[in-house]
């Protein structure tokens, strides 16, 4: 399973996020992706790089997913109806590092992040994003992006929400607000934002502040394939450092559809 982690040229993407709650009991093309953003590995990966096998209705479906990396861009089959997802310590340890249950629809794609501590309670326990997907290629000259925000310690601003910009690079006018994606809070996703590409062939560079552009917090790099005859879909995991306490500058890179540099 490929793993999707940029160090610097990373995509961004918005996305219509949705806990789906359509019920049905057969696997009809139901398929998901996990993302393992849960940032203690100290915790429960010590000498595996804190990687988690996950269970779906006690089906392992996803092996040794590290910390701050995907499990692929392409689609696992799991179950669709009301599933269980189990992560547990890689390889082959019994210990649970977290369970969680959600609604899937069949003949949906879904993205699977697991973010929080493992051990924690309250705001600091590890939860389940299920997001629901759509991959569908915008116009040509276009990409859709989407972000989601999976830092437990993303900002000091309220629920940890962040504002972002999506810029060109280079961008000679000044980043001012309104972001962009405005008060992005932790656990959620934005829609999907559509950009034109770059004519000037630079990428583009995504800016994170705190919630009113208080503090920069990160500025990422955006490289992505395509041109202007052609079109993409991005989606990026904003993540915490490992068993730190700030946001990562590396978000995890998701290829929606042609979004690879």
């Amino acid at each position: 399973m490929l793993r999707l982690l940029k160090a610097l040229p990373l995509t961004l993407a918005i996305a219509a996020v949705s806990i789906v709650a359509t019920s049905c009991s057969s696997n009809n093309g139901t398929h998901a992706r996990f993302v393992n953003a849960i940032e203690n590995t100290a915790q429960y990966g010590a000498g595996n790089g804190g990687a988690l096998d996950v269970e779906v209705n006690g089906t392992q479906q996803f092996s040794d997913v590290q910390f701050a990396t995907a499990s692929g861009s392409t689609y696992t089959p799991i179950p669709s109806g009301n599933v269980t997802f189990e992560g547990f310590e890689s390889p082959g340890v019994t210990t649970s590092v977290f369970t969680d249950s959600t609604t899937l629809s069949g003949g949906t794609q879904y993205t699977e992040v697991a973010t929080g501590q493992a051990g924690g309670t309250g705001p600091n326990a590890v939860v389940l994003l299920s997001l629901s997907d759509n991959n569908s290629l915008p116009n040509n000259g276009t990409l859709n992006f989407r972000v989601i925000n999976a830092a437990l310690n993303a900002s000091s601003s309220p629920n940890g929400s962040v504002d972002i910009w999506i810029e060109p690079f280079p961008d000679p006018n000044p980043i001012v607000p309104p972001a962009m994606i405005q008060n992005l809070a932790y656990q959620s996703a934005s829609g999907y934002l559509n950009v034109a590409y770059n004519s000037g062939g630079g990428g583009f560079t995504m800016y994170v502040d705190t919630v009113g552009g208080g503090t920069r917090l990160i500025t990422v790099p955006i490289s992505v394939s395509g041109s202007q005859n052609s079109a993409a879909v991005c989606t990026l995991v904003l993540t915490d450092n490992a068993n730190g306490s700030t946001m990562s500058s590396f978000p995890v890179l998701l290829d929606d559809n042609n979004c690879a540099p």
